[in-house]
């Protein structure tokens, strides 16, 4: 008789960055651990506890946002991080990361009793400006007879829905403004999402973390609350089949 799968363990740090306990391997993507970046203001402190014991960190492509190096350094420097291809000279060079994986769409590779798969993104694959430029990424994660997407920022694509079924979706709803730019999906786009890769879980990220300083001088901005009722309701209409798991940063859930 087949082993049954084993639990997953998804911990929402906040905006991309996702603590992915999969197999026993601990999976943190896209982190951005400080509190003001630029012009942006964080709404709720990271705990550190949920930083320790991180196998490797993913990265989905190079905006500001994403591939943060000041959080890359507070990760340590023996920390294996991967990232898009092309992308390894600049984590070399500014994160002073020594264990530097680089990866292409459709590539894979192991970590401890996970493999991690390098899916498609639609998104702009600069880093401004006048940066290194390398085409964004997605991930999926596989281990323990459960499976993990990680969308990064992308908008639909043809061929997502070859990636399902899926146990689990992190899919991005929102940012850290009152608007979106192209490359990035509202709460109707991630449920058109959800439904594409026939998602058991999807659970919202990239939504409740930054904002502009100068919107929350009052109180915090509207898009810090509302973009995951939204989502909500739109999966109930576009992939009734999914469960859909809404966690504050700072929250954990097991599936």
């Amino acid at each position: 008789m087949a082993a049954p799968p084993s639990s997953a363990r998804i911990a929402y740090v906040g905006h991309a960055t996702v603590l992915v306990d999969l197999g026993g391997v601990r999976l943190l993507t896209d982190p951005l651990l400080r509190n003001r970046v630029a012009h942006l203001r964080r709404a709720a402190k990271v705990d550190a506890g949920a930083l320790r014991g991180v196998d490797a960190v993913l990265i989905s492509h190079l905006h500001y946002d994403h591939l943060d190096l000041p959080s890359l350094q507070r990760l340590g420097r023996d920390m294996p991080v991967v990232v898009p291809h092309g992308a390894g000279a600049l984590v070399r060079r500014k994160a002073a990361v020594k264990n530097v994986i680089e990866m292409r769409e459709g590539e894979q590779i192991e970590i401890g009793a996970v493999t991690i798969r390098a899916t498609h993104a639609t998104h702009d694959p600069g880093r401004m400006p006048f940066g290194v430029r390398a085409e964004p990424l997605g991930f999926m994660i596989e281990g323990g007879g459960r499976s993990v997407y990680f969308a990064g920022d992308t908008d639909l694509f043809d061929g997502m829905a070859e990636l399902g079924p899926v146990d689990v979706a992190l899919l991005p709803i929102w940012g850290w403004g009152p608007t979106m730019g192209p490359g990035h999906m509202d709460p109707t786009r991630a449920a058109q999402a959800a439904a594409r890769l026939r998602a058991a879980v999807a659970i919202p990220i990239h939504w409740g973390t930054y904002y502009p300083i100068h919107l929350g001088l009052q109180k915090p901005p509207g898009f810090l609350e509302t973009p995951p009722s939204l989502f909500e309701q739109e999966v109930v209409s576009r992939a009734p089949a999914t469960a859909v798991r809404v966690l504050k940063p700072g929250e954990e859930t097991d599936i």
